[in-house]
């Protein structure tokens, strides 16, 4: 499969398509619900995934009730990742290689990620992989979150591509929104959530893994 563009810059996500964070944040999640005598179904937390902090807090107050202390769960989640993430978060697979055929073309890349910059710095900075992206568009630097296009428009300036010529890396369905809105060329490595319809529309490819998206622009030439 092709793209329909030449490529001249990729933009990556991180949670779940970088590192496997997600169900490190998933038990933290289960771990302080459990603190205040609750459970987490794997369901909601699905219903979370890729979505900014204060949408996915509404979803768990109204999952919990009104008087659901989200702020001390939030603060319980943070500490309980911490816990887990101590121990190290694995990168998902293809990454280094993907990264290397980058290399290899001279293609500049970006990270435009959900996540705040400090856990940017834990995630990636583990692997030494901070380096090989020439911007990263955290939390903090984001006027507007997924689905919103802003996170990748951003990434686009930052590294001086048209977002058209930029192909996004995406696994959650917020990003792969945000990313076609962008004008991105867009393709959905799935994670934790399986890839729909609507996916299918925005998306130029699912593909498997990362190992796949090298094969591609290996062989896109």
């Amino acid at each position: 499969m092709l793209l329909p563009r030449p490529l001249k810059a990729v933009v990556f996500d991180m949670d779940g398509l970088l590192v496997d964070t997600e169900l490190v944040v998933f038990e933290a999640m289960k771990a302080s619900c459990l603190g205040v005598g609750r459970k987490m179904p794997f369901d909601l937390f699905r219903r979370l995934v890729g979505l900014p902090g204060h949408v996915s807090d509404q979803i768990v107050v109204e999952h919990f009730g009104e008087g659901f202390d989200v702020s001390a769960w939030r603060d319980g989640v943070a500490h309980h990742f911490r816990e887990i993430a101590a121990a190290g978060i694995a990168l998902k697979a293809g990454v280094v290689e993907l990264l290397d055929v980058l290399d290899a073309r001279g293609l500049p890349r970006a990270v435009a990620t959900s996540s705040t910059r400090v856990a940017v710095d834990h995630s990636l900075g583990q692997h030494g992989l901070i380096e090989r992206f020439g911007a990263i568009i955290s939390r903090e630097l984001q006027t507007h979150h997924k689905p919103h296009p802003d996170p990748f428009l951003k990434a686009a300036a930052a590294i001086g591509v048209d977002p058209a010529d930029c192909l996004a890396l995406e696994d959650s369905h917020n990003g792969v929104r945000a990313a076609a809105a962008a004008g991105m060329m867009t393709i959905m490595v799935p994670d934790l959530l399986d890839p729909t319809e609507e996916m299918q529309g925005l998306a130029v490819h699912i593909a498997s893994d990362l190992h796949e998206v090298r094969a591609m622009l290996e062989g896109q030439g």
